[in-house]
């Protein structure tokens, strides 16, 4: 397990806030993580925008639509990472689809990442059953693929444990990210699954977006990460969102302490 991924859950349960690169600039981007960890964040998911990100609600595809519209290209986010990593060592990583990777280079795009001190990767649209090509290139360079799991992984879920490196996602809910009123998976059974199997760390994802949701899947996993109640504050607020973001980070990092 990469070292700096370790360590956002060694102090307690952990926050992870999840930030569509580019929404509403990169600049602001990268205000946004200095942002979060000020307000207590532990790791910070980086989503590189996809014209067809399948795993994502409207919010978040709004955002990929606006960043890419934006004139938002792998290479400028690869830049705005070498400036964040001169600033803060916060453990940061990658979220996007096989696409995104497979048209850089998968081995171009994973050095490249690696040597900016990313420290992993999320793919959300490659399963187990095809995660070798991108798995092997990852380990060769110290980068987690980090997997996920869904209510529906049943019987799949003590091998994508036994495998995982980083932390296993943990995925709330059926169906694509987006604020939900209500959680209703039981996502406690798909953590004890994964601790059975190995003591990994497990950070719940998918439709949190209250102090209060937060609070609960704390209690049933190492951590909490929230999407699209960040995404939709930037969209909502543009270039103004940063101050609106670290205010929201902070209430949920609060939330999740106790």
């Amino acid at each position: 397990m990469n070292k700096r991924i370790s360590e956002a859950f060694a102090n307690g349960k952990a926050f992870i806030p999840f930030i569509t690169c580019g929404d509403p600039s990169l600049e602001v981007t990268e205000k946004i993580v200095y942002a979060c960890e000020e307000a207590g964040a532990d790791l910070i998911e980086l989503g590189i925008p996809f014209s067809d990100p399948t795993a994502e609600g409207p919010v978040i595809q709004g955002a990929n639509v606006r960043a890419l519209a934006g004139g938002v290209t792998m290479d400028k986010i690869f830049h705005m990472v070498e400036r964040i990593r001169k600033n803060t060592g916060i453990p940061m990583v990658f979220m996007t689809y096989a696409n995104v990777v497979f048209s850089y280079g998968i081995e171009r795009f994973v050095s490249r990442a690696a040597e900016l001190g990313m420290d992993g990767l999320i793919l959300p649209d490659v399963p187990l059953e095809e995660k070798e090509e991108f798995d092997g290139v990852c380990k060769a360079y110290g980068l987690d693929l980090i997997p996920l799991i869904a209510p529906t992984s049943h019987e799949r879920i003590a091998r994508i444990a036994r495998e995982a490196s980083g932390f296993v996602y943990c995925v709330s809910s059926l169906g694509v990210t987006g604020v939900r009123s209500r959680i209703t998976t039981d996502v406690g059974a798909m953590v004890e699954l994964v601790k059975k199997e190995r003591e990994i760390p497990c950070a719940i994802g998918f439709g949190i977006s209250t102090p209060g949701q937060a609070k609960a899947m704390a209690a049933l996993a190492d951590g909490v990460i929230v999407g699209s109640a960040i995404v939709k504050l930037c969209g909502t607020y543009g270039t103004d969102c940063v101050e609106h973001v670290k205010e929201y980070v902070k209430e949920m990092k609060n939330a999740i302490r106790g």
